[in-house]
């Protein structure tokens, strides 16, 4: 595959950054299987997230992950360790597809991008758990996890076959949450 352009890029890095806000490991494997099969390039210094060694810990990282969201109370302290596993995940996602650039570049804009859209993104999805389990006691949880397993799977899948549809979702999400959590904070001081 020809290189795609540090824009396409970067677009690819955001959806799958913003995806690890919902799921940590779901948007690695999309990555990972993505990788194996040609239809992303990975950067030098990442090429080892598209061998198959990856592949079998992420498949299972991922089958943990999402089978954990959904035993009660586990998935409000999962959130306090997803946190910063999304940021350093989506860090890493958007250095991954970064081909070509100085390193500097790479890992700055794989913080910037990938770091800052995906703890974001968790930040949004562990206030929504959190009221949601405050309220309901923790029933709507399955609910809400199931949505954020199919959300973090399709925005990955976005990213990497249509990367700009998706960078553009990303942001209009990333601007709701901001704003969700926004009104959030401001309630709580009140």
């Amino acid at each position: 595959m020809e290189t795609i352009g540090i824009i396409g890029s970067l677009c690819i890095g955001l959806g799958l950054s913003a995806s690890c806000g919902f799921r940590v490991f779901v948007p690695l494997l999309v990555a990972n299987v993505a990788a194996l099969v040609g239809v992303i390039p990975l950067a030098e210094n990442m090429a080892w997230l598209g061998s198959w060694t990856a592949f079998a810990c992420l498949a299972t990282a991922t089958v943990v992950e999402i089978c954990a969201y959904y035993i009660p109370w586990v998935d409000n302290i999962l959130d306090t360790i997803t946190t910063p596993s999304a940021m350093i995940a989506g860090t890493m996602l958007t250095a991954s597809v970064l081909t070509g650039v100085d390193p500097a570049w790479q890992w700055g804009l794989g913080i910037i991008v990938g770091g800052g859209s995906a703890g974001a993104t968790q930040l949004g999805t562990t206030t929504l758990r959190l009221g949601s389990s405050v309220t309901t006691g923790g029933i709507a949880n399955p609910f809400i996890a199931t949505l954020e397993h199919i959300v973090s799977l399709i925005g990955s899948l976005l990213a990497v076959f249509l990367p700009i549809l998706a960078a553009i979702i990303s942001l209009i999400g990333l601007l709701i949450l901001g704003r969700f959590v926004w009104k959030k904070k401001q309630n709580i001081h009140l």
